[in-house]
């Protein structure tokens, strides 16, 4: 009776000790998961923040040249809210510059390009008044907000930067 003991004693250390093994090696294993998942995130990161860079670089250009008057409005603003919307790290950027992307909603169905060339002349002079109109309306909103982008895109590019 005293081997059964000795045995069962010794049986369960060995299972004690294959399990601590077996446990030891998954907490290894777990650990060097944690690590890659960390890496992967931080890659995935950098590629946003590089990403967004380049949107916000783009997007400080047409705000200036929109500013000089290099760039109609309704062209900078279908550009800009194309590229505002395309940004990985920011949301909800159509709140902050409601009048940029008011302007482009409203255009966005009419014609450009060759679709424009293709329109009768009476069709492309009323999209014209069309585009115009709505520029005027929404002119000082659009100018008060190409400052605050001014301003967003180079706050944003220099967080992105460090």
């Amino acid at each position: 009776m005293d081997n059964y003991w000795f045995y069962a004693i010794i049986l369960a250390v060995v299972i004690i000790a294959t399990l601590s093994f077996y446990a030891a090696k998954l907490l290894r294993q777990l650990t060097k998961q944690k690590k890659l998942q960390q890496q992967v995130e931080l890659i995935r990161q950098q590629g946003l923040a590089s990403h967004d860079h380049k949107v916000l670089a783009s997007v400080h250009i047409i705000t200036r040249a929109m500013k000089e008057e290099q760039c109609d409005f309704s062209e900078g603003c279908w550009r800009l809210s194309v590229l505002l919307a395309s940004l990985k790290m920011s949301s909800e950027l159509d709140l902050q510059f409601p009048a940029i992307f008011k302007l482009y909603n409203e255009i966005k169905h009419l014609s450009i390009l060759d679709g424009r060339k293709k329109l009768a002349k009476t069709q492309r002079m009323k999209q014209d008044y069309q585009r115009m109109t709505l520029e005027a309306q929404l002119h000082s909103e659009i100018v008060q907000e190409l400052d605050l982008l001014q301003q967003y895109t180079v706050e944003r590019m220099s967080i992105l930067k460090a």
